[in-house]
């Protein structure tokens, strides 16, 4: 058990100190990179002392730790949540030569060198671990990509933190979790009917690109909407109508979509699925845009028209959803240096144009207009694959189109997405599992989050 001079590694001397008492083998060393020892670490190394002086060994500056069999588990509290600046000198020598062993290693509450609010420099000496045991909630950096390889798995502990103090503690970062979605999610009631749960159009499709728009349908159906309608061009009507007969059709345009018309009569409007980049479309997205007044869902092609025509943005009705993946987002927002970045550019743009933007990923978050932030945590790597986000563009239209607001969408809408995939990775596994394998597994999401 490697331990720091402070409160992370007086948790370490206890979790030594522990292990004894179980049986374990166990040994600890106190890294002194500062003469002063937190109390906590104070008390602890000196209980450890007094249940046996050989458990624990002082290691001075410039001391390293060599012969480790490859059996041994090493405990990492050397450095918690502390850290003000990236480590330097002796201890990111030391940090380096433990990364350097082959030994299983298991941090405790944070890898030692790892921002708990932000990511590490390039280069940075950062322990890299196979498992992290942390306390009571997720860190934020644990939430990006970037730290995946200092991290590994996150076991979150419940330290009984109490309820008010959580509370009262102010954050725009929160992690989606069953509480959240059993505030927002409502149950459908016994005597409704279809006319109840809004009517859905999906706009997309172009020649070669039907499927996109499809599987939006279907999914729109399959999350509650009570009526579907998909706007297609005319090469794709026969598909839609074999592949999902429960939706209905209306055509503009014979290989792409020409037109966006009698849109009034539909509760909520998704686009952009497949839809295609054509003059024509693109003419017709503009002006669909500048006339429409009501919260939209846009993905795919319809964020690259934006991109290609950024004064749009200024015109989006409030509280729009945008759905971007990585280059998606870089087309509409400029090119970013990691993902935490990504993600305050998104906090900006959907303040400046009080628009939801939601940034697909592992851990997908939603960004509000006030500048709040929502991890969502269902989801796997399965999901990475051509198809997924257009199944998440029908869920949202018909959560829409259900009458939920687009804060509500959103925040279940990826919630859903991510359990549904979970789901069907459960039966296909994550290589075989397809965008439609996710639709499909929709009813036992629902039946799911029902049960919360």
């Amino acid at each position: 058990v490697l331990c720091g001079p402070g409160n992370n590694g007086g948790d370490g001397l206890a979790i030594s100190r522990l292990l004894h008492q179980m049986g374990y083998g166990v040994k600890a060393f106190l890294i002194k990179f500062s003469e002063q020892l937190s109390p906590d670490c104070d008390a602890n190394f000196k209980r450890l002392q007094q249940l046996d002086a050989h458990m624990v060994q002082v290691l001075e500056p410039g001391s390293f730790i060599t012969e480790i069999p490859e059996s041994i588990v090493i405990i990492d509290a050397l450095l918690g949540t502390g850290l003000s600046r990236p480590t330097t000198g002796w201890v990111a020598e030391f940090i380096a030569h433990i990364n350097g062993l082959e030994n299983r290693k298991i941090a405790i509450d944070i890898p030692s060198g790892l921002p708990s609010d932000g990511l590490p420099e390039h280069n940075a000496a950062v322990m890299q671990c196979s498992d992290t045991l942390s306390f009571q909630f997720y860190k934020r950096s644990f939430l990006h990509p970037e730290t995946e390889a200092y991290a590994g798995n996150i076991h979150i502990l419940d330290i009984n933190l109490h309820p008010v103090f959580i509370a009262s503690t102010h954050t725009q970062y929160h992690l989606i979790d069953e509480a959240a979605i059993k505030e927002i999610y409502k149950p459908r009631k016994r005597f409704a009917h279809k006319g109840n749960f809004g009517h859905a159009l999906l706009i997309g499709g172009s020649y070669g690109k039907m499927g996109a728009v499809c599987l939006s349908a279907k999914s729109a159906l399959s999350s509650g909407a009570g009526l579907v309608t998909a706007m297609i061009p005319h090469c794709g009507y026969p598909i839609m109508q074999t592949y999902l007969p429960e939706a209905m059709c209306a055509c503009s345009g014979d290989e792409f979509i020409a037109e966006i018309a009698d849109w009034e009569k539909y509760t909520c409007i998704g686009l952009g699925m497949g839809l295609g980049q054509e003059a024509s479309t693109a003419t017709a997205f503009a002006a669909f845009i500048d006339k429409y007044k009501k919260p939209l869902v846009i993905d795919a092609d319809g964020l690259n028209l934006l991109a290609q025509r950024p004064d749009l943005l200024g015109t989006l009705p409030a509280g729009t959803i945008l759905s971007p993946h990585l280059k998606e987002f870089e087309r509409l927002f400029g090119k970013t240096s990691n993902s935490m970045m990504q993600l305050e550019i998104a906090r900006a743009q959907a303040m400046k144009y009080n628009i939801y933007i939601i940034i697909k990923g592992h851990h997908t978050v939603v960004v509000e207009p006030n500048g709040d932030c929502h991890y969502n945590h269902t989801g796997n790597a399965g999901m990475a694959k051509g198809g997924s986000g257009d199944v998440l563009s029908g869920i949202l239209t018909a959560l829409m189109a259900q009458g939920y607001q687009a804060r509500q969408a959103a925040i279940l809408g990826v919630h859903l997405h991510g359990l549904a995939g979970d789901i069907a990775a459960s039966k296909k596994g994550e290589e075989a599992m397809l965008a439609s394998d996710i639709i499909n597994s929709m009813g036992e999401a629902f039946k799911t989050i029902a049960s919360y």
